[in-house]
Formats: structure tokens, C-alpha cells, sequence
């Protein structure tokens, strides 16, 4: 849930540190730090609660110099939001400690190693488990010396750190949990550390500078080329070179990849908002999903991943597993219409987070699809990977090449939607829910679709990116109808068949951003309970395309405004049937049913955004919550 970065080069770190820490926002705002070596290899430190903007305000008076540093924003797991509970944590001694560590991830067994360590004599500072990281540490770089004696800072080459890799391995070995680190040794500085277990962490390869951080995006600008670490790795980092370590098979070669995020994929470009800018990019979004996928001559879509699967084999799966948290639980949902429509296939969709520590009955003719727009989910990686064990083959689609979903999972597909740095998640959904609906399109034709039907599928693909900028037109609109609801203190979305999932949706995204109550049903639902919360107080939000059951949306509107109950109503362009009964009107283009979430999801976003911005929320930064969700 965290950031974090490092740097070691000819350039002051602090510039780097703060520029790839605005970037790493959206892991956890809570509070940030950063912490350099001088001229004199001291440790020179700022902390602050709240934004990275304090953070460097703080620092403008050159309080931290220096060219190797490390820097975390902070998502509170263990401890409240405080100066002491903080990154960077220090072991050591505490007026001059030697060791500084910033860390992503959970460690289950710090309560043990802290009473151990603090029975040793160690004084903690802070409420965290990373603070027992620190100091663990620095209680075995002690022993490192007892053993081999002290070594000067220079001495040792990036190729011959064998006693402070035994430290850190031994350090590694006795933590129970997850952890993405980078470490500075006041008695090294000439270096900097890095290791990986369940936490994201990539290096950048720069001339004369290398890089640490929780993602690539903060290298953007100042490193063309990546590496990913995996887990049981740790990386020895010095201003020209690098190496990684694996702990079982000793120093590797790293595969050295060009870095994919462009510039301006992580800058506003002009919008107010990342939230806002990553709404207007679903066109594109959508393109970049569908390149390459679509197959006019076979009237199917393509995969790579699908390929090396025979289409006898799939057509033996008799059963689909999806599975994610929070926006792809509802993606998953859209999916489960869609697979059931297209190839007659049942599916289940499973909270990641229930699916991990149940033991539902499978068998080898299952097929599982985990669903994550970082790839790095927890609960959606634990569950992946129990599915794994079980022998169920295990595919993921997420966002984030590289990833470790990614990489844990029998092969994955992209979305190619590009960088999401808006914490409420946008174009990610709208991609994910169209990957879905092209495994749907590639089940169907290997089973039962015909070629004409797949070629008028095909067709509704295509027209979709430009259905979305047409969508889009309506945001003026949205804005005048958000004011109008801004202070609402109660919402109800609803929606049926397809649209039912886009209430969720529609309802996480106003809860996310403007912290306004809302819950969204089935349309038919709606009567066996919540209708109990109807008033003239409390806005309905109706999905209502022109589908087959239509008219009977028609009569839960209805049955809203029978209550007094305002109605904002989300129709098909043209639509005057809803004029009469509805409160306020957006209108979206038509599209297939199957394909209508996409479009419909787009002004329920809008709606989210602009009542937030009304309300006075943070949207990029909404409180509480982080992108990348890496803790159970």
C-alpha cells in the first residue's frame, strides 16, 4: 500500500526522492519521509504527516543533502498517522543509527521479534513492524563484524558485499509476511539495498545513477530501462552498477527491460484532476484494450496467452472461476453475463478475499481469472495462488506488466489502458469489462456462436471507443446535476441484468470519492428492503437502456417516485418514454446489452467526480484508501 524510492548517484537524491514520491501518491498519503547521507556519510532526515507537498516544503531549506537517499509515502497499517510512526525507521543506535530502512508490506511476526529485540536492549520509537526491520538489521550487522571484522566504507566493490549480503539474508530469513525494502547503511554509503517478498519493487538503470521504487512510473524522466525484481531477490545498487541476488540459486542475471511509461501518461496534462484526465482517456483506453484482439476472418478475438491452449482443451472447461477485490469484483460481475450469454459456460465470480480460505469443490476442467488493475493485489495474489495449488489452471488480467500477479499467474492478459493513477479506479474498469466481453466473444465461437454472430459482436467492439467519446459530450450536464445533489447524505443506485454490476460500480465510485452513502441494487430489489429508505431526501440513480427489461425498470422508476423519491436517470439518446418520470436525464449513445456497462459506467464516474469536487474532496487522494491494495 505504500511508496517507496531510493537513489544513489551524482545528483542531489532529495530531488528524485520527492519527485518519484509525488508520483507513488496514490500507494498511501498518510504521511511521508525521506532520509539522505551527507558528505560525511550521516544520516540527514525529514518527516512529516499528511502530503508529499509538505513533505517538500519542508526540505526546500537543503536540510537533507546528499546523494544517496530513500523516501516513503505512507498507507497506516501499524500505528496512526504520526512524525514517529513514519518512514524512513532507523536501527541502531538512535542519535546515530546505522541502518535506514523504508518498507511496503506486512510483517506478521513483529510483535515476537520486537519483544525479543527489546529484551536485547533495542528502544523502539515508533508503533511499526518496520521499525523491528531496522533494528533486526542492525542487531546482525553487529554480528557481521564480530564475525569478520569491520570494513571502511569503499573498500568493498558492488561485486564482493558477500558479509552485508549474509546480513541481509539472515535479516530476510526471520520475517514472517510481505515486503518491498530499500536500505541505507551508514557504514556502506557507497550503496544502496533493495529486496522484495509479496511487495512490488523495480529498479532503474540509469548512467551514473541507479533507482529504487515501488513502480516504474517514478523513473519516467530519469531512467530508460527497468528491472523487476521477484521474490527472494534483494539488489545491491552502487552509482554505475548493480547486481541481484536470489537466496537460493546466489547472483543472477536480471532481465533488463525498456521502460513502457511514457511521459505524459503520468502527468495531468492539463486536467484538474488524474481522476477526471483518466475518464477522458477511456476512448483511447479502450482502443489500446482492443488492438490486435479482434479477428474479422475467424469472426473471434485473439490471445496470446489462449494460444498455447488447445481449442479441444477449452472446450472441455466446464467451469469459470473470476475473481478480484472492490471495482474488479464488479468487473467480474460483468464478465459472468457475459461468458454466460456468449458460451454457455457457468461461472462464479468469488471475492478474492473469501475465495483465498475457501475450499469451494473444483476440478481440472475448471479455469480461474483473477482480475486486478495493479497486479498486485493481496487478497487476489493469495487466491490465485491457492487455486494454483489445487492444480486449477490460473490466468490473470490486470493492467500492469510485470506485475506479480503477473508473473504468478499460468499466463496473463493485458489491458494495455495505461498508467491509473487516480485512486478511484476509471479506465481500468471500463478495459477490464471489455477483456472480459472478448474472452466471452473467443469462448462462444469455440463452442456455439456462429460466424455471423461473431462478426456482429465483433462490429459492437469496434464502434465502442468511439461510443465512449461520444459519451463523454455529457459531462457539462453531469456537472449541472451534481450540483444540484451535492449535498445529498444518501444515494441509491439501480440497475438490472448487465446494469446491476454498473450500480455497484456507480455506488463504490460516489462512496470512494465523495464519502456520500450509497448502495446499489438490482432494480427488482429495490422494493424488498431499501425502498424503506426512500424519501424526498434521498436521489436514485436509475441505469436504463432500452434492453429487455426495460419496462420493467419503467415501473421500479415508478415505484421511487411514488415515495417522492428523486430520480436521475441514465437513458439511450432519443429516449422520451423516462422524460415524465425521471428528475434529471443523462443520455448515452445506444450499444449492445452486453456491452452497455462500459458506456453506462462513464457518467456514473462523471457524477462521482463532480460531486466530489462540489463537496470539496480530494478526489485523486480520497481518505482512508490506496491503489494498490497489498495488504490482507
Amino acid at each position: 500500500m505504500c511508496g517507496i524510492v531510493g537513489y544513489i548517484g551524482f545528483q542531489e537524491a532529495s530531488d528524485f526522492l520527492i519527485a518519484g514520491l509525488q508520483r507513488l501518491e496514490y500507494r498511501g498519503y498518510d504521511s511521508a519521509g525521506i532520509a539522505t547521507f551527507d558528505e560525511d556519510a550521516a544520516v540527514r532526515v525529514a518527516k512529516t504527516v499528511g502530503r508529499v507537498k509538505s513533505l517538500e516544503t519542508m526540505i526546500r531549506d537543503g536540510q537533507t543533502p546528499g546523494k544517496t537517499g530513500i523516501g516513503h509515502t505512507r498507507w497506516a497499517t501499524h500505528g496512526a498517522p504520526s512524525v514517529e510512526n513514519s518512514h524512513p525507521h532507523f536501527g541502531g543506535d538512535a542519535k546515530s543509527p546505522d541502518v535506514a530502512v523504508v518498507h511496503n508490506g506486512v510483517i506478521e511476526n513483529h510483535h515476537a521479534l520486537r519483544s525479543m529485540l527489546e529484551a536485547e536492549g533495542c528502544v523502539f520509537s515508533s508503533q511499526t513492524d518496520t521499525e523491528t526491520i531496522a533494528h533486526l538489521l542492525s542487531r546482525n550487522l553487529k554480528k557481521m563484524y564480530a564475525k569478520y571484522g569491520r570494513v571502511s566504507p569503499g573498500e568493498m566493490t558492488v561485486y564482493q558485499y558477500a558479509p552485508l549480503i549474509e546480513v541481509l539474508h539472515n535479516t530476510l530469513s526471520s520475517l514472517q509476511g510481505t515486503y518491498g525494502l530499500a536500505i541505507m547503511f551508514r557504514d556502506f554509503p557507497e550503496i544502496l539495498c533493495g529486496a522484495r517478498l509479496g511487495s512490488p519493487l523495480t529498479l532503474g538503470v540509469g548512467d551514473g545513477e541507479n533507482f529504487i521504487a515501488s513502480d516504474p512510473s517514478p523513473f519516467v524522466g530519469y531512467a530508460n530501462r527497468i528491472v523487476t525484481l521477484a521474490d527472494h531477490e534483494i539488489a545491491i545498487l552502487s552509482r554505475n552498477d548493480f547486481r541481484v541476488i536470489h537466496r537460493d540459486q546466489g547472483q543472477i542475471n536480471p532481465t533488463v527491460k525498456e521502460l513502457a511509461v511514457a511521459e505524459n501518461g503520468v502527468d495531468l496534462g492539463g486536467f484538474p484532476h488524474y481522476m477526471l484526465k483518466e475518464i477522458f482517456e477511456q476512448p483511447e483506453s479502450l482502443r489500446n484494450t482492443l488492438r490486435g484482439r479482434l479477428d474479422y476472418d475467424a469472426a473471434t478475438a485473439h490471445f496470446g496467452v489462449l494460444r498455447q491452449i488447445t481449442p479441444q482443451q477449452l472446450r472441455q472447461i466446464d467451469r469459470i472461476l473470476l475473481t478480484g477485490c472492490g471495482t474488479s469484483w464488479h468487473a467480474a460481475l460483468v464478465g459472468e453475463y457475459q461468458m454466460e450469454a456468449f458460451a454457455r459456460i457457468p461461472v462464479e465470480v468469488e471475492y478474492a478475499s473469501e475465495l483465498r480460505y475457501r475450499n469451494p469443490p473444483i476440478d481440472a476442467n475448471s479455469l480461474l481469472f483473477a482480475i486486478t488493475q495493479s497486479g498486485e493485489t493481496a487478497d487476489t495474489l493469495a487466491a490465485l495462488r491457492e487455486m494454483k495449488r489445487k492444480g486449477i489452471l490460473s490466468l490473470s488480467i490486470c493492467n500492469i506488466v510485470g506485475s506479480t500477479i503477473a508473473q504468478a499467474s499460468d499466463g496473463g492478459i493485458y489491458l494495455h489502458a495505461g498508467p491509473e493513477v487516480g485512486v478511484a479506479s476509471t479506465k481500468a474498469f471500463t478495459s477490464q469489462c471489455l477483456a472480459l466481453g472478448l474472452l466471452a466473444l473467443y469462448f462462444g465461437r469455440i463452442r456455439h456462436i456462429s460466424f455471423e454472430a461473431g462478426l456482429r459482436i465483433i462490429k459492437a467492439f469496434d464502434e465502442l471507443p468511439d461510443k465512449a467519446e461520444q459519451t463523454l459530450a455529457v459531462n457539462s450536464r453531469i456537472r449541472e446535476i451534481a450540483e444540484k445533489y451535492a449535498d445529498s447524505h444518501d444515494f441509491l443506485f439501480l440497475g438490472r441484468q448487465y446494469n446491476f454490476p454498473t450500480a455497484l460500480e456507480g455506488a463504490l465510485k460516489l462512496k470512494e470519492i465523495s464519502y456520500i452513502h450509497a448502495e446499489g441494487y438490482p432494480a427488482a430489489e429495490m422494493k424488498h428492503g431499501p425502498i424503506a429508505l426512500v424519501d424526498k431526501n434521498m436521489p436514485s440513480v436509475f441505469i436504463v437502456p432500452r434492453d429487455a427489461v426495460y419496462d420493467k425498470v419503467l415501473s421500479n422508476i415508478q415505484e421511487i417516485k411514488a415515495r417522492g423519491g428523486p430520480v436521475i436517470a441514465v437513458v439511450e439518446s432519443g429516449d422520451k418514454t423516462i422524460e415524465s418520470l425521471a428528475d434529471d436525464i443523462i443520455e448515452i449513445p445506444h450499444t449492445d446489452d452486453f456491452l452497455q456497462p462500459i458506456i453506462a459506467s462513464i457518467p456514473l464516474q462523471l457524477l462521482a467526480y463532480h460531486i466530489a469536487i462540489f463537496r470539496g474532496c480530494d478526489v485523486d487522494r480520497p481518505r482512508n484508501l490506496a491503489k494498490s491494495v497489498t495488504v490482507e
